[in-house]
């Protein structure tokens, strides 16, 4: 969490200078400056929700993870990316916004379903 904070960080304040390295296009530098940005917000959660997927795993729980991110990223983010951009006037911020509350939403179902303890009857 902390590493990804301070990625996070660092792409809040210097997503213009990153951005910049990658493209010159005066058209292209703002979507990917947004893009740095809104997702970051994001990362402290991802990372979150990474440590407890893989607490599952670890614990040898490997179903309980490979139902997350089915649910999370495929059944939840992509149609939400879908709709965000093309439903409510957002366009491409819609998609950086999707990528955020999906990260969000791993963090929150890890966490309850981390809560609730099944994952113990799962040990090898």
């Amino acid at each position: 969490m902390v590493f990804l904070g301070a990625i996070g960080l660092a792409f809040l304040a210097g997503a213009p200078l990153i951005a910049g390295l990658f493209t010159h296009d005066a058209e292209v530098l703002p979507y990917a400056v947004s893009c740095l940005r809104t997702v970051s917000l994001g990362f402290l959660f991802y990372a979150y929700g990474m440590v407890l997927t893989q607490a599952f795993n670890g614990a040898g729980d490997t179903w309980t993870p490979t139902i997350i991110n089915l649910f999370v990223f495929w059944l939840w983010e992509i149609p939400l990316a879908w709709w965000l951009s093309s439903h409510t006037g957002l366009g491409a911020r819609g998609v950086f916004m999707a990528l955020t509350i999906a990260y969000s939403s791993l963090a929150v179902v890890s966490a309850i379903l981390f809560r609730r303890g099944r994952w113990k009857k799962a040990a090898v």
